[in-house]
């Protein structure tokens, strides 16, 4: 597969922030069917970086409730926590 079919989309909250600037690890949501192999390969393909190691989390559908009665499911998603070596970076906002 094509990296631009692994990574979805980054996430950029505070919570990955603070793990970006302390950490040195980035967030990424990705296909549910990739793996963790799959998704070193891409990132290190996308921003030309050297990765250590990628921690994956799937998010299970849950069901949405009005009134008592269940009326749908929230989407589930899978996302990828990436360690970057020491030096690396992946800026998202550049310019900004």
């Amino acid at each position: 597969m094509d990296y631009t079919q692994i990574i979805l989309k980054p996430i950029v909250t505070e919570k990955s922030s603070a793990m970006r600037e302390e950490y040195n690890q980035a967030a990424f949501l990705v296909a549910p069917g990739a793996g963790k192999i799959d998704i070193k390969n891409a990132v290190e393909a996308a921003f030309k970086v050297k990765v250590l190691g990628v921690n994956v989390v799937v998010s299970k559908p849950k069901a949405k409730t009005r009134q008592g009665r269940t009326v749908g499911k929230s989407a589930g998603c899978k996302k990828a926590y990436v360690s970057l070596a020491q030096g690396e970076k992946i800026e998202f906002f550049e310019g900004v």
